[in-house]
């Protein structure tokens, strides 16, 4: 009888458990609640959902052993085309509900880009819920202001920024998205007319969810909600729960050794970082000192400190909804971090210099642990000397590749990424898009349209904007030009759950051939059932020295009796503007040279390259003869020689000998002066120099 009693109490907790579940209605102010809410990042979602993608990739994207998988007309890609009321509408997103968008990401080109008409459709009802111009309902306020609609950078020129909208639309049904404009010639825009780039993030609830569907009217009726939804991710202000405690950890670490911190307590979690360092070589020092945290005797981070606070190896100013880097070089991250009994954190130096923890603090609080909780993991790892391919036209061909930024077993959720690179060339990096398997899909349920697109900005632009609340660029220096680039996303309705795998891939392909650092982290929640199987971040690449400047990857040493004009080092320019350029049909020597282009009379560039014996030698220069190139005279180490006509009616590669050249041991220089002889005249290219 007793038996019976707790059988019967067991079922009946169980249904009101089962019941409540899948009582709970989804509604615009849900949703919203959640977007604020740090803490249910850590729970397996409830209710359940899958988070899925609709985007303008290429539809020629269809096998992965073909060249095609890597098309690159991410543009003007439609689901289909009908008519609605006599009006042609190029459908971007037909979904099934009960469902919700989670985030709206679009940019445009061509002549009257963005100015057609959005329609977004929910229920099937053949009335738009929410219509008007594109830019005005993704960023122009026309639903609501800024940080949910809004876009990217202000510094940036509003043609060629990335507009985004992070208001959750829920529907109950159905959702259709589509876009009417008279100026869109075909699929892929590949001959004229407008480009119209899409990605549209949204869940998918089990079918027994309530979803409220959205409408104009509950914008008002929820105006408090989403003043206050606003204001949060505004101020983005971290404040601490109640009976939270801080923990110090500070200190001078020598090489090889650490700083521990163990924290014994029942169902806690970590609810904020804070970390300052001191070093002399303060860059090395924040790829080399390792944050290592387990949780239950489970080790789910261990990573370069910089890179997992959001910021790489350069301190970069920003304010996110999980992160913040202030100037004077303190990182503070919010993350919510469970544990049931005892999390241990190591602060690691395994560089070659001494680090100072100058300031170290661990804020726990109470945690109510249940069967959905989950632990936080990063994991982080450097592509170095990474050599990309060449990109030579939009259909696959050039080399590209997909790089894996992590690979997770078991039951889970992915939260976010930040990448730090380090670019060698004249060029923009990001060209490849975001591929996304999820529960072992044969074709990913995310499939982007360019790594700027899935970091929220657009056409590669180097301005950045550090104070949106999940998506950001604290420095975009290497986007076009050699250097340092810094670009996060951070999740929250749009968090991707997985019940046994995710696969996060990402396309490289360069405009042009080069060598870079590239080193993404990745942010996660996994089950305790799964946490044994975390990949564990390749530390030895921690070690590696960091790139400041070019010829830290890119060696200006002369090598097999040849300097490549590519590797020399780029000291001045009085004029013009200095490049690397890229063709496999030149006949250039590693398919590259060196061009400085829209000069003028007396313009004056000065290279250097690194010899590691002084000896005088003879050379041969080789350069570029085609129209528009002209006449120049070069000098190595002060020794000037005839002058050089580079112009030609046909392109070839040209050279030109010269006798005992006097090189140093160590650095040595060459000035070129550009002495054009006509009007037409406004280009220099120099391939390499050969010593023999």
């Amino acid at each position: 009888m007793k038996y019976k009693i707790k059988y019967h109490f067991f079922i009946w907790i169980l249904l009101i458990s089962t019941n409540s579940v899948s009582s709970k209605t989804i509604t615009l102010k849900t949703l919203l609640q959640e977007l604020t809410n740090r803490e249910h990042m850590a729970e397996y979602p409830s209710p359940n959902y899958v988070c899925k993608q609709f985007s303008s990739y290429d539809r020629a994207s269809v096998t992965k052993n073909d060249k095609s998988w890597y098309s690159n007309w991410d543009r003007t890609m439609f689901v289909k085309t009908e008519t609605n009321s006599g009006r042609k509408e190029y459908v971007m997103m037909d979904a099934k509900g009960p469902g919700a968008i989670v985030r709206f990401w679009m940019t445009f080109a061509g002549e009257n880009s963005g100015k057609g008409t959005l329609r977004i459709y929910l229920d099937n009802n053949p009335i738009a819920a929410i219509e008007g111009s594109a830019l005005d309902i993704i960023s122009g306020g026309k639903l609501v202001g800024a940080p949910l609609s809004t876009s990217v950078s202000d510094l940036t020129d509003y043609r060629m920024r990335g507009h985004n909208l992070y208001l959750p639309i829920p529907y109950s049904k159905s959702c259709k998205i589509t876009y009417q404009s008279e100026n869109i010639m075909d699929f892929g825009a590949k001959d004229a007319g407008e480009s119209v780039y899409y990605n549209i993030g949204y869940r998918i609830y089990d079918a027994s969810i309530k979803v409220k569907t959205f409408s104009l009217n509950q914008l008002k009726k929820c105006k408090s909600t989403i003043d206050h939804t606003q204001k949060k991710l505004r101020e983005k202000e971290f404040q601490n729960p109640q009976n939270s405690s801080t923990e110090i950890i500070a200190g001078n670490i020598l090489p090889d050794m650490s700083k521990d911190l163990t924290i014994t307590k029942k169902s806690a979690a970590i609810r904020k970082l804070t970390f300052k360092l001191d070093a002399k070589n303060i860059e090395q020092a924040l790829r080399s000192t390792i944050i290592h945290i387990s949780f239950d005797n489970n080790s789910t981070v261990a990573c370069p400190i910089g890179d997992f606070m959001g910021t790489g190896y350069q301190i970069r100013n920003s304010n996110n909804w999980y992160a913040k880097i202030e100037n004077d070089g303190t990182m503070s991250c919010y993350w919510v971090m469970p544990f049931k009994n005892v999390c241990k954190i190591a602060i690691e130096n395994k560089g070659t210099q001494n680090v100072t923890i100058s300031r170290g603090e661990i804020t726990t609080s109470p945690y109510n642990w249940t069967n959905k909780t989950m632990y936080f993991g990063s994991y982080w790892k450097q592509f170095g000397f990474l050599k990309t391919g060449e990109m030579k036209n939009n259909e696959g061909d050039g080399g590209p590749f997909d790089i894996n930024y992590v690979t997770l077993n078991g039951k889970g959720i992915y939260v976010g990424d930040c990448l730090t690179l380090f670019n060698t060339v004249y060029a923009w990096w990001g060209e490849g898009d975001e591929k996304v398997y999820v529960d072992n899909e044969t074709f990913p349920s995310h499939f982007g349209t360019g790594s700027e697109d899935y970091y929220g900005y657009a056409w590669c632009r180097p301005e950045k904007f550090t104070n949106h609340p999940f998506i950001g660029q604290s420095d975009g220096s290497g986007n076009f030009n050699p250097g340092y680039t810094n670009i996060l996303r951070f999740r929250s309705l749009d968090a991707i759950p997985f019940r046994k795998q995710i696969k996060f891939d990402m396309e490289m392909w360069h405009w042009t051939k080069a060598i870079i650092n590239y080193a993404p982290i990745t942010f996660w929640y996994i089950s305790p059932d799964d946490v044994k199987m975390c990949p564990k971040s390749n530390l030895t690449d921690a070690t590696a020295p960091v790139a400041l400047k070019r010829e830290d990857i890119i060696s200006p040493v002369i090598k097999d009796n040849k300097i490549e004009g590519e590797n020399m080092k780029l000291e001045k320019t009085s004029g013009g503007n200095f490049r690397y350029s890229n063709d496999v049909t030149k006949g250039w020597s590693n398919n590259m040279q060196l061009v400085w282009t829209d000069l003028k009379p007396s313009d004056k560039l000065y290279l250097s390259f690194i010899s590691d014996t002084s000896i005088n030698i003879n050379s041969t220069v080789k350069f570029t003869k085609a129209p528009g190139y002209g006449t120049f005279r070069i000098a190595i180490n002060g020794q000037y020689f005839s002058i050089i006509n580079a112009s030609d009616k046909n392109f070839k590669v040209g050279s030109f000998n010269f006798e005992k050249i006097s090189l140093k041991k160590g650095n040595n220089t060459i000035e070129i002066e550009f002495l054009p002889q006509s009007n037409n005249e406004n280009k220099v290219g120099i391939d390499c120099i050969e010593f023999y």
